[in-house]
This record gives C-alpha cells, structure tokens and sequence, in this order.
C-alpha cells in the first residue's frame, strides 16, 4: 500500500499582520495622546473663596479628577483654608491633623476620594457656608 504524504506550506501572512501591527500603534498613540490633563479650578469663582456663597453650591455639578488643582484665592488677613476630616466638615471644626493653609492664593492638587475644606478664621466662617466637601474620581 502506497502512502501519500500531503505537504502544505503556509506563507506568513507579513503583509495583514504589518497592516494589523500598525493600526495598533496608530490607536495606542492616539489614546496616550488624548490623556485628560489636570484641570485648574478657582474656588468660589470671581468671588473667590468666600462666604458670599456657599462653597458647596459652587462645586456641585462639576466633576473633579484625582489631581485637579484647586486654588483658593481670598483675602489672607482675614481668611484661611483648613483641610480637614468628615467630623472636621460636619462640625465645622478643625482636626487634630488638618492642614491650614494661609497665604491667600493656595493650590492644592485633589487625591481620589472625598476631601473637605472649611475656612475658620473666623468662628462663624465655615457656618456661614465656607466650606465644601469634593469627591475626585479617577
């Protein structure tokens, strides 16, 4: 009995994988070069960080990034920002580690999660609305 063999060769196919190759590193180049860039945001606005308004109303609706930079513009003789915990928020007073920040025009860059602002120079500052609670997400 006779055997036959079959011999079947396969050219690579160079030519769709080139073309398969470089469409995806068009579409990987084009991702990278589209990555969301931090944003600036003016606390309060053209008031600035005040208790004319109430901070909350001025942050609801936007979106926050982690690594936004917040920067709070007020008056730093009779004015501050405190980073402060959620109890620190709610109760409109100042943590054992909150961070003060005095200088008038403070930048801070946002972490992932919830972070809270409040002002306490004055007593009645933060109960007046001078404060704010920010969620970054990633």
């Amino acid at each position: 009995m006779a055997q036959s063999s079959v011999h079947v060769s396969y050219a690579a196919p160079t030519v769709p994988m080139a073309i398969i190759m470089t469409v995806l590193c068009l579409f990987l180049a084009n991702n990278v070069s589209h990555a969301r860039k931090q944003a600036t945001y003016y606390v309060g606005g053209q008031y600035g960080w005040d208790a004319i308004i109430p901070m909350d109303t001025w942050a609801r609706g936007k979106i926050f990034y982690a690594g936004d930079i917040l920067e709070f513009k007020y008056d730093y003789q009779s004015s501050n920002v405190m980073v402060v915990n959620r109890t620190g928020y709610e109760t409109c007073i100042a943590n054992e580690n909150a961070k003060e920040y005095t200088s008038g025009d403070d930048r801070i860059q946002l972490p992932y999660g919830l972070s809270y602002y409040i002002g306490t120079y004055d007593a009645a500052d933060c109960s007046a609305g001078l404060k704010m609670a920010i969620r970054a997400i990633s």
